[in-house]
């Protein structure tokens, strides 16, 4: 193994990184300085993790609080490229690897660490978000990856591996879901859900009633943008997190922002997971109705480009590199003039743009009436379909000649 002095590990509290740190110090002979970020994970998540990572064995744990430059730097500019995954996954998860792992470095480059660690699993994308952003951001550090090198291969042997060396815990052998949460959203994978013909039930739903039981009365709210950024919800200057957490709230109580995808992992692996966005489904469609405004057709169809791009992009953990920049910078120019406000309906894990306006909106009354107007003459058409078939036109004519 290299030889390491100094090493911070990005740490959850969970068990993976509890028993981490004791093994690091065992095969490493180093000192171990746990990494948290607070990506709005929740409050109960971060309740006495710094004791939890001097217990097993850390020298030092230091707290980022990440909420709003999440928000601010990476969810808003994602948004503006109109990134999907495979059509229906918001990015939930690999939004926020990008940020920690920053962050991540700029605690080791301050402690003087000469290596970063996490606690990715051999099969997931993550590893290869977290080490592709190290590679860019220091690739002087060295880099440990417990899970490519330990024979732990199971929950009930990281539990005795604890247990032999009285380190507490509060993990159990009942954990039957993996979930991982942010302000963005909450995954929820393993159990039923690893086969593909069961349905998901109440326990693989965190956040979101259930649509069935959601209210049967639809809830409205306004959204203020500008340049592609929510600004202001119901008449209330926000910032980007106050935005995403109001939105979350309203979201889930109307069962809105679930999905149940089986997705294509970087690795090549197939996974299952159910996904709750709620805050960020109903932001998604408020910058959308007012692109629909403001965007030509061939504005909103390079949009449509740089936004499937830029979701392989994310979700593979390119986001520090020229083309994520590039792409971004992009969508960010597009966005100058989607500005506008937009009223959602809530209803039944539904949300539906019902109004919008924008002070640089393309749409004219006056040109889209079925009524009579005095504004277009439809003659002239014409004249553009002969040239716009024109191309058409010579080929036919030449098949004929054949």
């Amino acid at each position: 193994m290299s030889k390491v002095n100094k090493v911070v590990l990005a740490y959850s509290g969970g068990l993976d990184t509890s028993a981490i740190i004791p093994w690091l110090k065992e095969n490493y002979d180093c000192e171990v300085i746990a990494f948290v970020a607070d990506v709005g994970q929740g409050e109960e998540e971060l309740v006495g993790i710094e004791e939890k990572a001097l217990a097993s064995g850390a020298s030092a744990c230091y707290i980022a609080d990440l909420k709003e430059e999440m928000v601010k730097d990476y969810i808003y500019p994602s948004l503006k490229t109109g990134a999907v995954y495979e059509g229906k996954y918001l990015l939930g998860t690999s939004m926020a690897r990008p940020i920690i792992a920053k962050a991540q470095v700029e605690c080791a480059l301050e402690v003087g660490a000469d290596a970063l660690c996490h606690g990715c699993t051999g099969k997931g994308n993550d590893q290869v978000r977290f080490e592709s952003a190290y590679a860019a951001l220091a690739p002087q550090l060295t880099v440990i990856a417990p899970w490519r090198e330990w024979d732990l291969r199971s929950r009930e042997a990281l539990l005795d591996y604890l247990a032999e060396r009285k380190i507490p815990t509060t993990a159990t052998l009942e954990k039957i879901y993996s979930r991982d949460a942010n302000a963005w959203h909450i995954s929820t994978e393993g159990g039923v859900l690893e086969n593909t013909w069961n349905q998901s039930n109440e326990l693989c739903w965190v956040w979101t009633k259930d649509p069935e039981d959601a209210p049967n009365t639809p809830e409205e709210v306004s959204v203020l943008i500008e340049k592609g950024e929510i600004v202001a919800v119901d008449g209330k200057a926000m910032s980007p997190y106050e935005a995403l957490v109001y939105l979350n709230k309203k979201g889930a109580e109307h069962g809105v922002g679930r999905i149940d995808i089986v997705e294509n992992r970087l690795v090549g692996i197939k996974s299952r997971g159910c996904y709750e966005t709620p805050g960020g489904t109903i932001m998604m469609e408020a910058l959308r109705a007012v692109e629909q405004l403001v965007l030509d057709k061939e504005s909103f169809e390079f949009r449509e480009s740089i936004g499937l791009k830029a979701s392989h992009l994310i979700y593979d953990g390119r986001w520090f590199t020229p083309l994520c920049r590039s792409l971004l910078a992009a969508a960010d120019e597009l966005a100058q003039d989607v500005n506008g406000e937009v009223v959602l309906k809530l209803y039944k894990g539904q949300v539906t743009a019902v109004q919008k306006r924008s002070p640089n909106s393309l749409y004219s009354e006056e040109f889209a009436t079925f009524g009579e107007d005095e504004v277009y003459d439809h003659s002239h058409a014409g004249g553009f379909i002969r040239l716009y078939s024109l191309a058409s036109r010579i080929r036919a004519l030449n098949e004929q000649k054949k």
